[in-house]
Formats: C-alpha cells, structure tokens, sequence
C-alpha cells in the first residue's frame, strides 16, 4: 500500500484544494446575496469532493500509521475539522443575518488555514510551532 501513498496524497490535496476554494467562492456569492451559491449542483458538488477528501485522509493515515486521538496534530485536525464544518454550516446556510454569515465565513476561512498549517508541520500547533 505504501507505493500508493504519492498518489493518495496528491488525491488528498487536491481535494482540500478543491474543498476550500469551492467554499470560498461559494461563501463569497452567499456574502453578495448571489442564489447560485446555494444551488444544488455545487452542494453535491461539494458533497463528492469532501467524500474523496475524507477517504484520502483515512487512506493516508492508514499508510503512515498515524492516527487521530493517537498522535497529537491529527487530533489537532480533526477538532478542527469538526469546528471547520460547524462555521461553515453558519456561513452558508445557518446564520441567521448576512453579518453572522459573513463572521462565520471568515472563522471558517481561518480555521481552514490553521488545518493546512497543522498538515504542513505535522504539528498540533501549526504556524506556532517552533521552525
């Protein structure tokens, strides 16, 4: 299985590339009061990217045998994660008026970027960490 692990992990980012910007730009148009941010091509749409995102994810952890609740900056992401979905949820559809909307967006954003800066140094506390 570890001569799948380039492949698999070039999967994997490409679906959080994916991920993050169709949320993005989707987050954007609900912020402007566009209705094609809601529309459901680009929710499926959404659904299948994180689909593929999160069996990558299981993949990768299975091959380099680090798991979450075991090694800390997995941990770390999948908290995250949880956090990441609940703001986005606000953002897109949940929040209440256009600026709770627009607050939740820009925490997800955030949070996002926390998520990738753990995935980068392996580390619970991303750009925080000591070089």
């Amino acid at each position: 299985m570890t001569e799948l692990y380039p492949a698999i992990r070039l999967l994997h980012i490409a679906a959080v590339a994916l991920s993050g910007g169709l949320f993005f730009v989707r987050g954007l148009g609900v912020a402007g009061g566009a209705t094609w941010a809601m529309a459901a091509p680009l929710r499926y749409l959404s659904y299948a990217i994180d689909t593929v995102l999160l069996g990558a994810a299981i993949a990768l952890a299975v091959i380099i045998h680090q798991y979450p609740f075991v090694h800390g900056w997995l941990t770390a992401k999948v908290v995250l994660l949880v956090v990441y979905i609940v703001l986005g949820s606000f953002a897109l559809k949940r929040g209440r008026t256009r600026a709770i909307r627009l607050a939740c967006w820009l925490a997800a954003v955030g949070v996002f970027a926390l998520i990738l800066s753990i995935a980068r140094h392996h580390n619970a506390l991303g750009p925080f960490s000591p070089a």
